[in-house]
């Protein structure tokens, strides 16, 4: 399959019709390109609240409930984009109030497929911006996606930092890992492809990261960003020897292009170089007794 990953700039939108040329644009970019799966980033439907004007876009609270608000709208374009031009389309991130989960917004990604099916996928563990200031609350639980592609899971950007969430999407099957970024200086990118590049290291899968770029000055949530888009494997049998299948210019804005071949994923977990996917339980006798010496 080939992929491509985004390094989206947000824009102050003069009205939903200029939202809907811009995510037209891009899908119909990627698609020519004979993309088959596009992933976009993390909070970068944040430009949704400026269709609710300055003072909503700048204001924490009022700009989360400006873009909950648009997101049925948002995800009813998304889904004719993906059956349009055939592809499967994981969407920028959003804050969403839902009612069944409580009183504040969790951080969901909705993934559309072709043929008209959506699922979607909540952040596991808040950044201190978004649970010391934005109170934007952790969501629903892990979710495995069987698609006409293979097996993909999702973590959003803080969520790659974490070792155990890949590992619990890998035993449940996952392939691909999206990793869909909003970080807002360089050392936050490197943070957060680090730990996608270590994800696909340790669980012999493919993670795919992308960022917001630019400027966004009218936001107080996310008024700086830096990243690029990159597709990463483990450096082993099949795959680069740095594990970098593509990356993208820093702060560049635009898409990253990937050609994965799944059976690589599955040649280097039967027969790589190292089986780091299949060694992982041992560690698990290892660590439960820590033995302590005195070298004095």
């Amino acid at each position: 399959m080939k992929i491509a990953t985004a390094a989206y700039p947000m824009d102050f939108l003069d009205s939903w019709a200029a939202y809907e040329d811009k995510l037209a644009r891009w899908v119909s970019e990627a698609a020519a390109q004979g993309a088959d799966l596009l992933v976009f980033p993390e909070y970068g439907a944040m430009e949704l609240a400026t269709l609710a004007g300055k003072e909503a876009a700048w204001d924490l609270e009022r700009s989360l409930h400006a873009v909950s608000e648009r997101m049925p709208e948002a995800n009813a374009l998304h889904a004719r984009l993906a059956a349009g031009h055939g592809v499967h389309v994981l969407g920028a991130s959003a804050p969403v109030f839902d009612p069944a989960l409580g009183a504040r917004p969790v951080n969901r990604a909705h993934l559309f497929a072709p043929p008209g099916a959506t699922g979607h996928q909540d952040k596991q563990i808040m950044t201190r911006f978004e649970r010391e200031e934005w109170s934007v609350a952790p969501g629903g639980p892990l979710t495995l996606f069987d698609t006409a592609l293979g097996k993909i899971g999702i973590l959003i950007c803080y969520d790659a930092e974490y070792p155990l969430f890949a590992r619990a999407l890998v035993e449940a099957g996952a392939e691909i890992i999206l990793v869909p970024s909003c970080t807002e200086k360089r050392r936050g990118y490197w943070r957060v492809r680090i730990g996608a590049m270590a994800r696909a290291l340790e669980q012999q899968c493919v993670t795919v990261m992308s960022s917001t770029v630019g400027e966004a000055a009218w936001s107080y949530a996310v008024d700086t960003n830096s990243g690029a888009g990159g597709v990463f494997g483990p450096p082993d049998t099949g795959f680069p020897e740095d594990g970098v299948l593509a990356a993208g210019a820093l702060d560049r804005p635009g898409w990253t292009f990937a050609e994965v071949d799944p059976a690589a994923i599955a040649h280097v977990r039967a027969d790589g170089v190292v089986l780091n996917m299949t060694h992982w339980a041992e560690q698990h006798p290892r660590i439960s007794d820590v033995t302590r010496f005195a070298l004095t």
